[in-house]
C-alpha cells in the first residue's frame, strides 16, 4: 500500500484528484490513532497528513486558534494551557481505550467528534469549530465558516465535518474556539449507589443552580479492571456517583457546599479538589477503567447515548444480561459498556434495548473479524440512511475518501 505524505493544501488536492482519476479509495490519517474504530477499509493509499502540523494563527485575546489538521493534539493543548486556555469539549484520548501512542491529531479530533464529561455544559466538538479549509472527493479546495464566533455566510458546513470520520472531505486547517481554564474546580463524591439512584442523584444535580460541569456514576464492579487513576475512587468495590464544579474559586466554594446540602438525601459527600479533582476527570473522560493495557483490555467496548432519564435502567440491563460492566457520564446519558469477548460483542442485544431506551450504540473498540461483520456505527432508518448518501455523494460522489469506514461493504 502506498502512503502519500503532502506537504500543504496543493498536495492534497493533487492526490485526491490523482485518485479520483484511478477510481482508487484513500484512507484518510493523521497519526493513526483512531485506526481501529470503523469498519476494515479496502483501500490503495494512505493520505498521511501529519506533515500539515503548523499553527496559522493563535490570538489568545481573541479566543480563537487556526491550525493545520495534522497539528498533534498533545502539542496544541501545550500552547493554549500555556496561555491558561482549553478546549471546553475535553476532547477524549483514544490512546487509553485503544492502545496505540499518542494522543492524535487536531484533524482526527474533529473528525471523531468525541467530547468529554464536559459537553454537558459546553457543548461539543462541532460547536467549538468555528471554520475549515478542505479538500472535497471532487478534488477541489473549498473553505467553510471563519475566524470569528458569529458567522452566517452561507451554509454552515464545517459543523458537517465534525463526527464525519474523514468520509466528507480531507480536512487541512481548523480554526477553533479556545476558553479560559477555570481558576478552581471540585468534586463531589457519593458512595454506593446504585444505578438507578445515582441516575436520579446526577438529574438533580444537573438541575440545580449550582452549574454542575460534569456528572458520572462508576459502579463499584469497574474498579476491579482499573489500575490508574479512578481505582482508588472505589475501595472495597463501592460505587462511587461525581459531580464536578468549576469556576472562580468563591464561586466554587460556595456552590459546592449549597449542592452538597441539596444531596444530602443521597447520602455522606466527600471533597476532592483542583488537581486530585482534575485527574478523576480525565479517567472518566478516556474511559480509563477499560483500558486496552487493564483486565478488560480484551473486551468489546460499546459507546451509547440516551436519554438521561433512561440511562440507569439501560446500564444495569446491559451489565446484567452481558454479564459485563458499565460507566456513566453526562448524567447517565452516555454510557460505555464493556462485554465479554463473543464473535459479535453481542451486538443484537445491545442495539435492541439501545433503541427500545431510545438510544444508539456504536462500537468503538472490538477485534478487527468483528469490525468486518457488524455494524460498527448506528443503523440508520431508511429515510435517514438516503439522505446521509445525499450529503456524501455531494461531497464526494466517487466514495474515494475512507470508503466503508463508515458503513459495511455488504450493505452498500
Amino acid at each position: 500500500m502506498d502512503t502519500l505524505n503532502p506537504r500543504d493544501a496543493k498536495d492534497v488536492e493533487d492526490a485526491v484528484r490523482a485518485a479520483i482519476a484511478g477510481e482508487q479509495p484513500l484512507e484518510i490519517i493523521g497519526h493513526g490513532t483512531k485506526r481501529r474504530i470503523g469498519h476494515p477499509m479496502a483501500t490503495n493509499a494512505v493520505l498521511d497528513l501529519s506533515a500539515l502540523n503548523a499553527v496559522s494563527a493563535y490570538e489568545p485575546n481573541e479566543l480563537i486558534i487556526t491550525v493545520q489538521s495534522g497539528a498533534p493534539l498533545d502539542d496544541v493543548q501545550s500552547l493554549i494551557d500555556s496561555k491558561n486556555q482549553q478546549f471546553a469539549f475535553e476532547p477524549m484520548d483514544t490512546s487509553v481505550l485503544l492502545g496505540a501512542p499518542g494522543s492524535g491529531t487536531i484533524g482526527g479530533m474533529i473528525g471523531a467528534g468525541l467530547a468529554g464529561p464536559r459537553r454537558i455544559k459546553a457543548g461539543g466538538a462541532r460547536d467549538h469549530l468555528l471554520g475549515a479549509h478542505a479538500v472535497s472527493g471532487f478534488g477541489d479546495s473549498f473553505k467553510t465558516g471563519g475566524r470569528v464566533v458569529k458567522n452566517v455566510t452561507g451554509y454552515d458546513l464545517c459543523k458537517l465535518l465534525a463526527g464525519s470520520w474523514g468520509t466528507l472531505a480531507v480536512m487541512t486547517e481548523v480554526t477553533l474556539k479556545v476558553m479560559p481554564k477555570p481558576e478552581s474546580e471540585r468534586t463531589l463524591m457519593l458512595a454506593g449507589l446504585d444505578d438507578v439512584a445515582a441516575n436520579r442523584a446526577m438529574t438533580a444535580a444537573l438541575g440545580s443552580p449550582y452549574d454542575v460541569s460534569g456528572a458520572a456514576h462508576l459502579p463499584g464492579s469497574v474498579f476491579g479492571s482499573s489500575t490508574g487513576a479512578l481505582a482508588g475512587l472505589g475501595a472495597g468495590g463501592r460505587a462511587v456517583t461525581v459531580l464536578r464544579l468549576e469556576g472562580i474559586a468563591a464561586s466554587v466554594a460556595d456552590r459546592a457546599g449549597s449542592l452538597g446540602k441539596a444531596l444530602a438525601a443521597y447520602g455522606a459527600v466527600e471533597m476532592l479538589q483542583d488537581d486530585a479533582s482534575a485527574v478523576v476527570w480525565a479517567g472518566i473522560r478516556d474511559v480509563e477503567p477499560f483500558a486496552a493495557s487493564g483486565a478488560r483490555g480484551l473486551w468489546p467496548v460499546w459507546r451509547i447515548v440516551c436519554p438521561p432519564a433512561s440511562g440507569g435502567a439501560l446500564g444495569q440491563a446491559l451489565a446484567r444480561g452481558s454479564q459485563g460492566d458499565v460507566i456513566y457520564d453526562w448524567g447517565g446519558g452516555l454510557i460505555w459498556a464493556a462485554v465479554p469477548p463473543r464473535p459479535d460483542a453481542l451486538a443484537g442485544p445491545v442495539r435492541q434495548q439501545v433503541e427500545a431506551a431510545g438510544g444508539h450504540a456504536m462500537l468503538v473498540r472490538a477485534p478487527e473479524d468483528i469490525r468486518r461483520n457488524v455494524d460498527v456505527f448506528q443503523p440508520q432508518a431508511g429515510g435517514v440512511a438516503a439522505l446521509g448518501q445525499r450529503v456524501r455523494h455531494s461531497f464526494d460522489p466517487k466514495i474515494i475518501l475512507n470508503r466503508g469506514r463508515m458503513v459495511r461493504a455488504t450493505a452498500t
